[in-house]
């Protein structure tokens, strides 16, 4: 997927791009918050949920934020946009076409 994004929608991504790193760590952190205190399960039960976590977040961030350069740009709005890393106001501060083509995409994979 190619969609070259203006100059100044690549800045405000580089601006977000640790804010939404941030997000997403806590995100995992209180997940695993969630399943150390399940007293449900043994010790050892809830440290594989949490080793099996971080294996699958792992593999997600890398996706999500690693080698963000100009070229791939586009889909790292996608990607923050898709997984609630950005506030709409957040959102709404990208340009009209980047947003416009963002929607078009996330409408398209709902139908």
């Amino acid at each position: 997927m190619s969609f070259e994004i203006p100059e100044s929608d690549w800045k405000l991504l580089r601006q977000f791009h640790e804010l939404a790193l941030d997000r997403f760590s806590q995100r995992i952190l209180d997940e695993v918050d969630r399943f150390a205190s399940d007293t449900g399960k043994s010790p050892h039960q809830r440290y594989l949920e949490i080793f099996k976590l971080i294996k699958t977040q792992d593999k997600e961030l890398a996706r999500i934020f690693d080698d963000l350069r100009r070229s791939n740009a586009f889909v790292a709005v996608l990607n923050f946009k898709t997984q609630n890393l950005l506030s709409e106001a957040e959102f709404d501060r990208f340009s009209a076409p980047t947003r416009d083509r963002v929607q078009a995409l996330l409408e398209s994979q709902d139908t």
